[in-house]
């Protein structure tokens, strides 16, 4: 009896829990500059939106408008020679009952009189569930292996910058003259999940001998003679394409980029944008080939994925241009998922005694202008602004070539733990290269951060 009346006691007595502390903002003093180089000029195809898909139709099409039934769903931009494909899309029940899976198909169309041959560079595909599902990771983990990944977009990532090919995917395709053939025929199943919804990520790196016409789709999975769920044929998606409507609900219109009030609506891509990877050697001037590090105790950052309002005080807007696009869809890739950034640092320490220099990747606060430094929170809000994959490549102090890759995940405003630490002599330069693929499911911008310790 004692002890049930002590229990209850402690129960009826004890306090609800504290809310989490607000976070608090501070600014870090330093420099933030813009980031040499520039997007190269291979076109994505990128299926962004709508993002949430719960009525089939036309995601994106590259098609010529001739013909078809609904001329606006239809971009007509041909592609030819290096270009990639992104897509990202999600699957939700519409109702409770309504498990049915939903297909997402890339069709490829070669409208010349000679066969195209298609190489696929590199080509990986995951689902949300149960290939790659959105667990809790610490916030800064070696990823050897390449086993460490939430979300399909960080897994898809993380695979296509270690150069990995997934065994579904062959590496040619060949296209005879005036026909037709699927790129992907992939199901997003939302039955047997709780809740019941999944998305799935893709990428692609392919390579043309001739012009094709590319167009992604989604459909629910027709059943066979048995009332089972079987993939979409090649002729159920051109009857698609021929009669569909862009696919709905669609996301909500973009803020056109010179508007001037408070609030800005980025918006989602559906469409063709132009750069694949941003490959740059940081230097003090282009006209030299060496970085020097900051002072003692000083700091200098370089924006990743700055974009309209959210240029650090650079007035760099790193997102990539739209080619082609949907009125109601984003006027520029912001946030640049699945480009790839490929930097060289060539350090260089001037002084005459050894400096410790770090390197990390971080995500300060988005602010446009800056006075005096980069803001940060402390403590760090619950919401995740970066999650994926960074590789870097150097020579450690004891002269061995490493290579490592790190898997990040990063609140928003938060400071980053050092990818890379060097003792540099007096009057040495090293280099150190940082790779990543901006994984999707993030949010921009994030710094390069280069610091001297005290």
């Amino acid at each position: 009896m004692f002890h049930l009346l002590s229990s209850f006691l402690f129960f009826a007595t004890t306090p609800p829990p504290l809310p989490p502390p607000t976070p608090q903002e501070f600014v870090r003093p330093q420099i933030v500059r813009p980031l040499p180089g520039s997007l190269n000029t291979v076109p994505v195809f990128n299926s962004n939106s709508p993002e949430l898909v719960l009525e089939p139709g036309i995601l994106l099409s590259t098609f010529p408008a001739t013909g078809t039934t609904h001329p606006q769903a239809h971009l007509d931009f041909p592609l030819e020679g290096r270009f990639d494909i992104f897509a990202h899309h999600v699957a939700k029940a519409p109702t409770p009952d309504d498990l049915r899976t939903l297909y997402l198909g890339v069709i490829v169309d070669n409208p010349g009189r000679e066969a195209v041959k298609i190489n696929i560079l590199q080509a990986v595909s995951y689902l949300s569930q149960p290939d790659a599902p959105f667990i809790k990771l610490d916030p800064f983990l070696e990823n050897s292996d390449g086993t460490i990944y939430a979300g399909p977009g960080s897994r898809v990532m993380g695979e296509i910058l270690r150069g990995w090919h997934q065994i579904q995917f062959p590496f040619l395709m060949t296209i005879p003259a005036g026909e037709r053939q699927m790129l992907l025929n992939l199901p997003i199943p939302v039955k047997d999940f709780d809740p019941p919804i999944n998305g799935r990520s893709s990428y692609l790196r392919l390579r043309s001998n001739g012009r094709v016409y590319l167009a992604s789709l989604a459909m629910f999975a027709p059943k066979d003679e048995e009332g089972n769920e079987r993939p979409p044929t090649l002729a159920e998606w051109e009857a698609l394409l021929q009669t569909g409507d862009l696919a709905k609900p669609r996301d909500r219109a973009p803020t056109p980029p010179n508007s001037e009030g408070s609030s800005f609506l980025y918006g989602r891509v559906a469409g063709v944008a132009q750069g694949s990877q941003w490959e740059a050697k940081l230097t003090d001037r282009s006209e030299v080939d060496f970085l020097t590090i900051p002072d003692r105790g000083q700091i200098i950052s370089y924006g990743i994925s700055t974009l309209d309002r959210g240029t650090l005080g650079t007035e760099q807007i790193q997102s990539a241009p739209m080619l082609a696009r949907y009125p109601d869809t984003a006027y520029k890739a912001h946030g640049n998922y699945g480009i790839r950034y490929s930097l060289n640092l060539p350090l260089y320490n001037p002084t005459e005694a050894m400096q410790t220099v770090t390197i990390a990747l971080e995500t300060p606060i988005k602010q446009d202008e800056i006075s005096t430094g980069l803001r940060f929170f402390d403590p760090l809000p619950t919401n995740t602004f970066f999650r994926g994959t960074v590789r870097v490549k150097y020579t450690d102090d004891g002269g061995i070539l490493q290579t490592r890759y790190y898997h990040l995940v990063q609140r928003r405003g938060q400071e980053g733990e050092p990818l890379v630490t060097l003792h540099l002599q007096p009057n040495t330069q090293r280099s150190v290269s940082v790779d990543l693929l901006y994984p999707p499911d993030s949010t921009p911008p994030q710094v390069l951060t280069i610091q001297t310790l005290k």
